[in-house]
């Protein structure tokens, strides 16, 4: 079985060569001598040959010293090497960041505010990935994911931004010809689009503040993977639809699209940006999250967060 090299014995060993003394080394290494003289030790036991001649007035290597000094060099300066720029990573805006977001807001709401990050940070690079389905931040190694949702509990640092409003909408034509619904039970007459990763499934509960809540199944004539896949077949006047209100809002503003029972409400969602465990994050993400916070709160669709 092959034994872990021994690297910080072999970064004090090439510092010893260095400095030409263990209690020189041990002072630049803010170590004791007996643990500089230890390192040495435990690798010439491990080597079978000795590294350093020592006498009580001077210390020299040996020939395989020497022949080990050159690699034993770059395991110390790589060592220094990365721990720099790791460091400097996390405390400057330069780097990697890993972004998840869900497909509709992540091209309707997210792309459009990303190029004054990158233009104010031009140092960072993005990797921005759109998926409806949760992805697993750690496996995947993701910086932060945006979630729209009322999420469970875990191991996840969340921070809330907003709420985020369900509104039943269709199109001014569609109820023209099929009427305005007043009450959950008058679905029943109407033609669902559906957004099938939606929690509430094909029936649809709402609220009323002196009615109690009202589940309703409605019939479904076009299911999808994506909730601004359903914007054709509103506008189109196929059927209605429970959208959020950030995607919708276009539509609304223009009168091409209406809300209907709006005493009715459905249970809202909210906005979080997702972290993996830990309260220590790179400059650069914090950044990031500060600003994402910043420019979606101010949306005019935003609700308040509590």
């Amino acid at each position: 079985m092959k034994k872990i090299p021994d690297l910080e014995a072999w970064a004090i060993f090439a510092k010893v060569a260095e400095v030409g003394s263990f209690a020189r080394a041990a002072a630049e290494f803010s170590l004791s001598q007996a643990t500089v003289s230890k390192a040495v030790t435990r690798l010439e036991t491990r080597m079978k040959t000795m590294l350093f001649y020592r006498t009580s007035r001077n210390m020299t290597l040996t020939e395989s010293g020497y022949a080990a000094l050159d690699r034993a060099t770059r395991i110390l300066q790589e060592g220094e090497t990365v721990e720099a720029e790791v460091a400097e990573q996390s405390t400057s805006l330069r780097g990697l960041i890993r972004v998840s977001a869900p497909m509709s807001f992540g091209i309707a709401r997210l792309a459009p505010i990303l190029p004054d990050f990158m233009q104010a940070h031009p140092e960072v690079q993005l990797d921005v990935q759109f998926n409806d389905k949760q992805v697993d931040l750690v496996a995947e190694r993701f910086d932060l994911a945006l979630r729209i949702a009322n999420l469970v509990d875990s191991s996840l640092l969340a921070r809330r931004l907003c709420r985020v409003r369900i509104l039943l909408v269709g199109s001014p034509s569609y109820f023209e010809r099929h009427g305005r619904p007043r009450h959950p039970s008058d679905l029943a007459n109407h033609k669902a689009l559906q957004y099938v990763y939606a929690r509430r499934g094909p029936t649809w509960r709402f609220r009323h503040p002196l009615h109690g809540e009202v589940t309703q199944t409605i019939p479904t004539n076009l299911h999808v993977n994506n909730a601004e896949a359903l914007t054709p077949a509103l506008l189109a006047g196929l059927g209605v639809a429970l959208q959020p209100e950030f995607l919708a809002w276009p539509d609304l503003q223009s009168g091409a699209l209406e809300t209907v029972m709006c005493d009715w409400e459905v249970e809202p969602i909210a906005l979080h940006i997702v972290t993996p465990p830990g309260r220590s994050r790179p400059a650069r993400v914090q950044a990031l999250i500060d600003y994402l916070a910043d420019l979606v709160t101010k949306e005019p669709w935003a609700q308040d967060a509590e």
